[in-house]
């Protein structure tokens, strides 16, 4: 059974075009977003690279962690930003989170305005 309080917080992962990368970190700036991990990744799905050796494609993910109540705005913003309308363009996917531990304090992260 879920409980109330892990339904506070979700996790936007996105997969975007390296070429988008700066736009949407742009972007997430302007709404305040208090942070995100960005890696390096390789794949594909809609769009094959066939004129590569391995066929993968090198993209760019977006990490977020956020209250439940942003979540949405975030995706949107992110979908907004990276939007070529090529295949390829990437996804957003949106998780609930059970948990945050915050290292340095050996705690739960709790629910703040900022997130």
């Amino acid at each position: 059974m879920t409980s109330e309080k892990s339904m506070l917080f979700r996790k936007v992962t996105a997969i975007i075009r390296s070429g988008a990368l700066e736009k949407v970190e742009q972007r997430l700036q302007e709404l305040g977003v208090p942070g995100i991990s960005v890696t390096r990744v390789k794949g594909y799905g809609e769009y094959e690279n066939f004129y590569s050796r391995d066929w993968l494609t090198t993209h760019a993910r977006v990490e977020i962690f956020i209250s439940a109540r942003r979540a949405d705005e975030i995706a949107q913003a992110i979908m907004d930003a990276a939007y070529s309308g090529i295949a390829g363009d990437g996804i957003v996917v949106v998780l609930p989170v059970e948990k945050i531990y915050k290292i340095r304090h050996r705690a739960e992260k709790q629910q703040d305005r900022e997130s």
